[in-house]
């Protein structure tokens, strides 16, 4: 394989019509371009004979405001499409976002070109939590209506993901109370009690886990069922990696989670 960094002119780059990105905003190109007036800090990426590889975008600011050339990084690495797409998303998804339906689009691509692929397969590769490619794949368990609502802007990912949790024949009555003016809080409650009334839950006092290594992990209260459990732990998951990102130990996160059940309580 054989790389080099070399200046072009616009002309010679070639859009590549397998691009994920299928809106381009014009004022955040213009503030693009203006910043490449100044410096280049990252090259844009193509194939010896211009198709781009990586910065799009780039290409496009650049071509708004005039100028001539971009630095770029030419690659003749025989990259399949499924690799090309690799690059892109990792790019796209830790620089300027696509749309929530864009990236579910390109991460549903990619999945379907890795067919022995699992989530966390894609998560590893784009360097993702596991959780969010669960969300962000979560329209492709939606009937139709509900995926063209996302892709109109009408709904979110966490709207759509609230659906995802519902059998099929659920899912429109979802998507009406939705459309009506309804909070997530509310689609989530709503959600939650389709699921109940769908199938009775079986519920515990206590529901344990052993985990590899000697841990076990517990969810107690009254009367808890799965799906009441696993809510509970996405929550205590998202709690918990708050108090290590402000510097909490073990011990005093368990204690400020105790005083907070008790002010709630």
């Amino acid at each position: 394989m054989i790389t080099q960094l070399v200046s072009k002119p616009l002309s010679f780059f070639k859009p590549d019509p397998n691009q994920p990105r299928k809106h381009f905003d014009e004022a955040a190109l213009r503030a693009l371009g203006e910043s490449l007036k100044i410096r280049q800090n990252d090259p844009v990426q193509s194939k010896p004979d211009g198709i781009m590889i990586d910065g799009e975008r780039r290409l496009r600011a650049a071509k708004l405001v005039g100028l001539e050339k971009l630095d770029v990084i030419l690659t003749d690495a025989a990259l399949t499409d499924s690799q090309i797409n690799v690059i892109r998303l990792t790019s796209f998804f830790h620089r300027e976002d696509l749309s929530a339906y864009e990236k579910y689009l390109a991460c549903a691509d990619l999945m379907a070109a890795n067919p022995s692929w699992q989530m966390k397969d894609l998560a590893e590769t784009l360097k993702l939590d596991a959780s969010m490619v669960t969300r962000i794949l979560s329209p492709s368990k939606c009937i139709e209506p509900w995926v063209m609502a996302f892709k109109a802007g009408q709904v979110g990912v966490s709207d759509v993901y609230a659906a995802s949790k519902l059998p099929e024949a659920d899912q429109a009555g979802l998507l009406a109370l939705k459309l009506s003016g309804a909070t997530r809080d509310q689609l989530e409650q709503a959600s939650r009690k389709a699921r109940t009334t769908a199938a009775p839950a079986v519920k515990l006092s206590r529901i344990s886990c052993q985990l590899p290594g000697g841990v076990t992990v517990a969810v107690s209260g009254k009367e808890v069922s799965l799906d009441e459990a696993i809510e509970s732990l996405s929550e205590v998951l998202k709690a918990a990696k708050k108090a290590r990102d402000e510097g909490l130990t073990a011990k005093s996160w368990t204690s400020a989670m105790k005083d907070k059940a008790k002010a709630a309580g």
